[in-house]
């Protein structure tokens, strides 16, 4: 029977280095697709590429075949893959949207990315009722499991946990000055994380302004010189400091000339490994400083809070996984039924017209008696196949293969793709 298989290229086995070389080898997911259809054997395929998987999902008679030939062509070591069946492979897809998968329990960056992988196989035309009824119902039960538990609730990266500590403790950061410090990797996430919280500026400051221009204009905020930042930090609310610089980045001296020069408090967030911000800064008043422990603890703790929903997060899965598989079962029922009506439907038309032929020998035939005859036939037609039909979608759904199978057999019907 013409199943899905899978050949999963993932974080768990893979490092870093082994997903980069596939994606510097192997291109585009187009590329990859148009590689798969070429197969014969291939009905339908569809290909998730990201930065921490290659996931390729085939529907064949022969997929585990397809795809072990398609790892070695690719040369993928056998250490780092895993090949699963049709069921293996579902319930898997479920989890990729549902974030079990993802290196970050729960995130959320993984559901918006299988469904544009999946709009892209789509419109390549490599895609059928099988991998659309799979994918389809995986990105729904991604929506699902994030309304009904709080598996995406909580910052578990330090960059997003200096956002949510900034905002628990001012309350909001709504028309707020946020200054960054740092445009490297951290300092990004920081700043991404800043994104749609109605802040009133914000500021990026980097040893290279270059780096710190070209995250400023993805914010909508504004770049600094380095040089410069003492007299952006007079103007901040919050300052979240994340270089990978050697030595301090702010001082004591830099906040004490900062603080001369207002009137409300401010709040420092370091998340450098080695610190970014002298400690004795918490010594000048209206200052409130956090470290990368403070962060650490709260995002501990929020991971601690999203492992405790997966537990909830695989009922959901099972309970879709059962309703996925009575689909597909309706489906292969239906694609006989389909096939038996439209041999019913040659013959009836066929000897419905032999009828008329034989009329129009002896009498006339006008439109009226046409649709008698055309009506009696297919109401003959469906009347004989309504109990069968009842027939075939129990045996379906009771995984009677076998019945289906010899349905096909006596009638001469292909099944059809």
């Amino acid at each position: 029977m013409t199943e899905i298989s899978s050949m999963l290229i993932t974080h768990v086995k893979a490092g870093v280095e082994d997903i980069e070389k596939l994606h510097a080898w192997h291109g585009s997911v187009d590329k990859i697709l148009k590689m798969l259809y070429a197969n014969e054997q291939v009905e339908e395929c569809c290909v998730l590429m990201t930065c921490n998987r290659v996931e390729i999902y085939v529907v064949s008679p022969k997929g585990s075949k397809v795809l072990f030939h398609f790892a070695k062509k690719m040369n993928v070591p056998e250490r780092i893959v895993d090949f699963y069946d049709h069921e293996e492979s579902m319930r898997h897809l479920m989890r990729v949207t549902s974030g079990l998968e993802s290196m970050i329990v729960g995130e959320d960056q993984i559901l918006g990315q299988v469904k544009d992988l999946f709009n892209i196989a789509n419109s390549s035309g490599t895609t059928g009722k099988m991998i659309n009824t799979v994918f389809s119902k995986a990105i729904h039960v991604g929506k699902r499991v994030r309304n009904e538990t709080a598996i995406n609730k909580g910052s578990v990266s330090i960059g997003s946990a200096a956002v949510e500590l900034a905002e628990d403790e001012l309350g909001t950061l709504k028309e707020k000055t946020i200054m960054v410090i740092g445009a490297g990797e951290m300092g990004t996430l920081v700043a991404k994380a800043l994104a749609n919280k109605n802040i009133r500026a914000i500021y990026v400051a980097n040893r290279t302004y270059e780096k710190a221009k070209k995250l400023a204009d993805e914010l909508d905020g504004t770049a600094i010189k380095y040089e410069e930042m003492g007299g952006y930090i007079k103007l901040s609310d919050v300052v979240i400091s994340a270089t990978a610089a050697p030595h301090l980045v702010v001082t004591r001296d830099m906040i004490e000339n900062a603080m001369s020069k207002r009137n409300k408090d401010i709040l420092l967030v370091d998340i450098a490994n080695p610190r970014d911000i002298e400690e004795a800064t918490c010594q000048v008043q209206g200052v409130r400083l956090f470290n990368i422990d403070s962060l650490k603890s709260i995002s501990e703790k929020n991971l601690t809070r999203r492992k405790s929903e997966v537990p909830k997060v695989k009922t959901i899965i099972e309970e879709e996984l059962e309703l996925l598989k009575k689909q597909y079962k309706r489906q292969n029922a239906d694609r006989v039924i389909s096939d038996l009506y439209s041999a019913m439907d040659k013959i009836r038309c066929h000897e419905r017209d032999v009828a008329i032929n034989k009329l129009k020998a002896n009498h006339t035939i006008g439109e009226m008696e046409y649709e008698v005859l055309n009506d009696l036939t297919h109401a003959l037609a469906y009347k004989i196949l309504a109990e069968p039909t009842k027939v075939l979608r129990i045996a379906a759904e009771h995984d009677d293969e076998e019945y289906l199978t010899t349905v096909k057999e006596l009638f001469k019907l292909n099944g059809g793709k």
